[in-house]
Parts: structure tokens; C-alpha cells; sequence
């Protein structure tokens, strides 16, 4: 058979997957012992429950950026590239096709404004890691897995 040919079949054939970014974004002053462990969340109209700050990469985008990005687009707050970390595991597959890759980063939460567009986010606001709100499906999936919030045991 043909190279082309072999080509075109096998993208056919080939899964292809919707790659996201995730910022799990926590206080760092409850690291310095000013305060209860919380994680910034966002309530957005789309979704039932509040979520996380994350969005699609854009075509050759390197992950770490695209969750910088998206973290600065919904919330107004500037973390650099340089400064997030890796989760591990760092992609988390939820449905065929579908895949976060996810970082943690830091910021003082007293010191540290929000801003929303209202449209896109409706509200942004820090929780304490023991007493979340209601969460979207996918967030509090996310957030188990790495020992945050009420399916922490699943993850």
C-alpha cells in the first residue's frame, strides 16, 4: 500500500483528543501558616457547580502556558509559566478524546485581586480545601486525585 495511503488510514484510525489546561490555584499564605489551606475556584454559566480555571490549548501551545493563560483570562491573576508545577500525574483523561493536563501554582490570596468578565466567569473566589462548595462532575474528579476535596479518597 502507498505511504499516503498508509497516512490517510491511519489518521482515520488514530483517537484524536481535545487537550485542556488546568490551574489548581491555592493560597500561599496558608504555606506560611496565615490561614486555612484554600484553592481558588470559579463559578462559570455553563457549568452546575463551581470549577477551576482551565481552558483548550491552542495549536502548538505547551501545556504550562496554555494553564497560565487561560488562569490569567478568567481571573485576572498573572502566575508565570516558570513558576507553575507539573501535578502528577500531570494529564488526566476524563472521556474518550478529552484530556487536562493540570499544574498547581500559588498566590497570596489577601493580596491578590480577581477579576472577572461576568460572561465567560461569573465569580471567582478562594475556599478553604475542608469546606467546598458544590463542585462541577469534572473539578471535584480532578481535585480527588490530588487529595483535595470530597472524592480525595477516590483519587
Amino acid at each position: 500500500m502507498p505511504l499516503p495511503v498508509r497516512r490517510g488510514l491511519a489518521r482515520l484510525v488514530s483517537p484524536r483528543y481535545v487537550v485542556g489546561a488546568v490551574t489548581i490555584l491555592r493560597d500561599s499564605e496558608a504555606a506560611a501558616g496565615d490561614g486555612p489551606d484554600r484553592v481558588l475556584l470559579l463559578r462559570q454559566p455553563s457549568r452546575h457547580g463551581w470549577g477551576l480555571p482551565a481552558g483548550l490549548l491552542k495549536k502548538r501551545e505547551q501545556p504550562v502556558v496554555g494553564a497560565a493563560r487561560e488562569l490569567l483570562e478568567e481571573t485576572g491573576v498573572r502566575v508565570d509559566p516558570a513558576d507553575m508545577t507539573a501535578a502528577s500525574p500531570n494529564a488526566i483523561i476524563h472521556v474518550v478524546g478529552v484530556v487536562d493536563t493540570i499544574f498547581f501554582a500559588s498566590v497570596p490570596a489577601s493580596t491578590t485581586p480577581l477579576i472577572v468578565d461576568g460572561a465567560e466567569v461569573l465569580e471567582a473566589a478562594w475556599f478553604p480545601v475542608d469546606d467546598l462548595p458544590r463542585l462541577s462532575a469534572n473539578t471535584a474528579l480532578v481535585l480527588g486525585r490530588y487529595g483535595i476535596g470530597p472524592m480525595a479518597s477516590a483519587g
